[in-house]
């Protein structure tokens, strides 16, 4: 409600007044979300998970290892929301929500009985204080590598909004606080400085001798072995993690590989859409380089046909061609397409990402739907098709705030299925 009526009041507001009173507007209202629903993270197990990638997958893998091991939890994070049992899709595109409603389910954890919530955090929140009074009992870095740029003026910047969470966890009184980083990651010493408790350390050292295929995961734990459905390098950092957290909770080598043997991935997440197709279709959140060419590295082996836009209109300008030119360097196919202009002129986005495509000449098919139509129509097989960019977001994001229902899974699912069923009929 606050929010609203500030939205209505901003243009009549000087930008160098509405700039000053921006940190003490937010500090305010993080400080009254938690005093209207009396400092719920005080009386729950609170985990916070923050880096560039791999947030929603670790606080799954969390969930999945902790309910295992007996206990109820709660989860916030870009895919869903839920309270024990109770879950509900997150469908305000943002990873990390308003502090009012934060804190609310942070209550409802608590009213629930939960044993743990976990929490995705991220450096936007930070800039609006969403961070502020929640008590955390464990902080875990995944991993940083450039983003939002343009909000926070630098990649300093933005490395130091991610430590401000870690320097939050702090301030709270909550004894044994626990910091899980990686520590294959250059910044990991940032957070592992930072004076906790328990400093938990991961690298893929921990997993040797491990192996990466397309269908699953490898790796030793405790001497045994382990494999999960999972797929990539990416995802075994993100496994680590949540092994590694957890264990500091005391759960056992053996309830944490029964968990993650069950654990068949998240949605919009290297998300293999089936239905009865003798190849691969794939829905996948990636929108940096970095992780547009760790999936591509999943898939090397086979021919890849890559549907791909430039991200978010507006924002990173800079990273446009360079996704161009990975996707150039391991797709066989690529199609470009509308993902998310906002504001920005679609066909500009996509011409910025084409500037980075030297080595073939790539289709461009702005309406996405059938893009991805064309990119499974064209599949043979053992081929691959990679959709990328939206992962599990629900609205395509247009001019003036326009916002167009959307599921790339889904519409995957639909156009498969359309090709099977003239199979089918020809068959016949």
């Amino acid at each position: 409600m606050i929010d609203k009526i500030l939205n209505k009041i901003r243009p009549y507001i000087p930008i160098k007044l509405f700039k000053f009173l921006q940190p003490p507007y937010h500090y305010s209202l993080a400080l009254l979300a938690a005093i209207i629903y009396r400092f719920p993270s005080r009386s729950i197990k609170v985990i916070g998970v923050t880096g560039t990638k791999g947030k929603s997958t670790t606080t799954e893998i969390i969930n999945a290892l902790l309910e295992e091991a007996g206990y109820k939890t709660a989860v916030s994070n870009t895919i869903r929301y839920k309270v024990g049992k109770q879950s509900t899709d997150n469908k305000f595109k943002m990873s990390m929500p308003g502090r009012f409603f934060v804190q609310r389910l942070i209550r409802r954890a608590v009213s629930a009985k939960c044993d743990y919530i976990i929490l995705e955090m991220t450096s936007q929140g930070t800039l609006q204080f969403r961070h502020k009074f929640i008590h955390l009992d464990a902080f875990v870095f995944t991993n940083l590598s450039p983003e939002h740029i343009d909000s926070h003026g630098s990649y300093e910047n933005y490395v130091a909004a991610k430590v401000k969470i870690a320097d939050e966890m702090m301030k709270s009184k909550k004894p044994n606080r626990i910091i899980v980083a990686n520590a294959d990651d250059k910044e990991s010493v940032r957070f592992l400085a930072c004076p906790s408790e328990v400093k938990a350390a991961f690298s893929t050292k921990d997993a040797e001798p491990f192996e990466i295929k397309k269908e699953g995961i490898d790796f030793t734990l405790g001497g045994k072995a382990v494999h999960s459905p999972l797929s990539g390098l990416f995802n075994l950092y993100n496994l680590l993690a949540g092994i590694t957290c957890v264990k500091n909770f005391s759960v056992s080598d053996d309830i944490i590989i029964r968990a993650l043997e069950k654990f068949e991935g998240v949605k919009g997440r290297v998300e293999k859409i089936k239905a009865g197709q003798d190849f691969n279709v794939v829905v996948d959140y990636a929108h940096t380089p970095d992780s547009l060419e760790k999936l591509y590295q999943v898939f090397n082996t086979s021919r890849n046909i890559c549907v791909l836009g430039g991200t978010g209109g507006g924002r990173d300008n800079w990273k446009r061609k360079e996704m161009g030119r990975i996707a150039d360097m391991y797709c066989d196919e690529i199609i470009l397409t509308d993902e998310d202009p906002y504001d920005e002129d679609p066909n500009q986005i996509v011409k910025d990402v084409a500037e980075g495509i030297t080595g073939q000449t790539p289709k461009i098919i702005m309406d996405r739907r059938a893009a991805i139509a064309e990119a499974i129509k064209n599949a043979k097989t053992g081929d691959s098709v990679l959709i990328t960019g939206k992962g599990t977001d629900p609205y395509i994001m247009g001019a003036y705030g326009l916002k167009t229902p959307w599921s790339d899974a889904q519409v995957a699912r639909e156009e498969l299925e359309k090709i099977i069923l003239v199979g089918q009929n020809n068959a016949h």
